[in-house]
């Protein structure tokens, strides 16, 4: 019997999405931005004290290689050819940090994900090429996404072989230690405007500057993709890694926000909306942050924008799921809260660990409020749907002050926005319309759209009647603006009464100086350098 026939598309690009709960790796076709195959692994977080995040950096490099692997075999099933994959972009997860040993390649510690800080926090790299040893220093700072062309170099240990990264990638001379300007922008150690790492400021944080990666645009060719001999996808070695970008700056990619005055939201574990600043930098009054948006080639302009972020999105399903078992899956959320239509006056306020923007209050805990004898766990789950699209109302209200022209609509993205109820529930509390793309996975559409776009690649224009693939679906409010805004008031009564939990005096774990010194003390900190390094973020003389 023949061999079935491969099946004959346009070039294709491959994706790293490695974020706070799962790693994805997506496959796309260039010319239509059609999504053709994945593959998921769910990550575990682990919270060693009240505050605290942490991840085991071997279990997310694991899950990049699963990834590739399976999404590749699917690929086979399909009968599509894999050798047509001509580029590989990454997205990650921001502001997560390893520290790592140059000559053996181990983790000396757990990822720490930052804690609730009035900004961008723990420095940052990506290792996109050849070898994860940095050029210099006996340690170095390493993003919680370690992949790409890195998957053979940390994924096993060769037993009794302590220089093993040197075993298997030839040497450590051999490697590129690099990230991408929105990863940098993201440590509080980086220029934005000269985009250099600043001197002062890595100084004050005592962080040595030779640990730092190189930093360079999002589209480019940083290497070439290196795979280990019991990885079947071999197809994929010597295939370029020639885009990077974090999460939330791919998503912004991805929607096509390439104009001044663009924004999107992303819904997953937290919420991210961004806002294209265009080539200008916009400085916040009202707690949002100024970022880099995107660099797309070494000779290309940068871009920024504002951001505002969610702490708790849909890490409050997860926790209604895994803490008090009201739901035995995600997806159940949806049902709980379509059987009821309303939280019957229930607000839930889900300050596990503070609250970001626009309030940067470390002191805020959660709370659920309004309960009666009536309440069940329907109306909690639909309180909890609620308090994502009020967290983003605060956000969004905070950046249309700043930029002083009100959005029109805004584009959503992210795994939560499959749940229909949210989606409405977002529109009937922004009163502005929502719009959905019909494929949700934007975030790794930009890593492939920067990766695929790359000078020497070329396999993607980055011109919206390329993304024929992809339509939009819109949810309109369907309550009057009255009934919008006595929701929101009361919401922020609710938010106002979540503050001031907790003190330096007491504290749950029993130890009175854990949110002296995190997060409160870093608040206090960061607060300090903001001002330190006004001349360089803010170009004041």
């Amino acid at each position: 019997m023949a061999a079935a026939k491969k099946a004959v598309l346009g070039p294709l690009v491959g994706a790293v999405d490695q974020g706070t709960s799962s790693t994805r790796f997506l496959v796309f076709n260039s010319k239509t931005a059609e999504l053709l195959s994945h593959h998921q692994v769910e990550i575990k977080q682990e919270f060693p004290r009240e505050g605290w995040v942490e991840q085991d950096p071997k279990e997310i490099l694991h899950s990049v290689y699963e990834c590739i692997e399976k999404t590749c075999e699917k690929l086979g099933q399909l009968n599509i050819d894999i050798s047509n994959i001509k580029a590989i972009g990454v997205s990650n997860q921001r502001e997560t940090t390893v520290v790592w040993d140059k000559l053996t390649g181990e983790p000396l510690y757990n990822a720490v994900a930052a804690p609730v800080s009035p900004g961008p926090s723990d420095p940052v790299a990506v290792v996109p090429s050849g070898s994860s040893v940095p050029a210099a220093g006996t340690s170095s700072v390493w993003l919680d996404l370690r992949t790409q062309s890195t998957v053979e170099s940390l994924s096993k240990r060769i037993p009794g072989n302590n220089n093993f990264v040197k075993s298997l990638t030839g040497g450590a001379s051999g490697g590129v230690h690099c990230t991408d300007v929105t990863n940098a922008s993201r440590t509080m150690l980086f220029n934005i405007h000269s985009l250099e790492w600043d001197k002062e400021l890595c100084e004050f944080f005592e962080i040595p500057m030779k640990i730092l990666p190189n930093v360079r645009s999002s589209s480019e060719i940083y290497g070439l993709m290196k795979i280990s001999h019991s990885l079947k996808a071999g197809a994929l070695e010597g295939v370029p890694i020639s885009g990077c970008l974090g999460d939330q700056s791919a998503a912004l990619v991805g929607q096509m926000c390439f104009q001044d005055g663009q924004a999107k939201n992303t819904y997953g574990t937290g919420c991210f909306l961004l806002c294209n600043t265009g080539r200008k930098c916009v400085f916040s009054e009202h707690g949002l942050l100024t970022t880099v948006a995107y660099k797309l080639g070494r000779d290309k302009p940068v871009y920024y924008a504002l951001e505002g972020s969610v702490a708790i999105a849909g890490a409050v399903i997860r926790w209604l799921r895994d803490n008090l078992g009201i739901i035995k899956t995600s997806e159940e959320i949806e049902k709980l809260a379509k059987e009821v239509g309303t939280s019957y006056g229930c607000y839930f306020v889900p300050a596990f660990s503070g609250l970001y923007a626009p309030y940067w209050e470390p002191s805020a805990r959660g709370i659920i409020c309004g309960l009666t004898q009536f309440t069940n766990k329907c109306h909690i789950a639909f309180a909890a749907l609620e308090a994502v699209c009020f967290q983003t109302r605060e956000i969004l209200d905070a950046m249309n002050r700043d930029c002083g022209i009100p959005l029109s609509h805004l584009q959503v993205d992210g795994g939560m926005t499959n749940n229909k109820i949210l989606m409405q529930l977002q529109a009937d509390i922004l009163y502005i319309p929502v719009v959905k793309p019909s494929m949700p996975e934007t975030t790794a559409l930009g890593a492939a759209m920067a990766a695929g776009a790359a000078e020497g690649v070329g396999v993607w224009s980055l011109e919206p009647e390329d993304l024929s693939a992809v339509t939009m679906e819109r949810f309109e409010p369907q309550i009057n603006a009255e009934e919008s805004e006595i929701r929101y008031s009361t919401w922020k009564k609710a938010v106002m009464k979540s503050m001031g939990w907790v003190t330096t005096q007491s504290s749950e774990s029993g130890d009175p100086s854990i949110f002296c010194s995190l997060p409160l003390g870093f608040f206090i900190v960061s607060s300090m350098v903001m001002l330190i390094g006004a001349r360089y973020l803010s170009g004041m003389p």
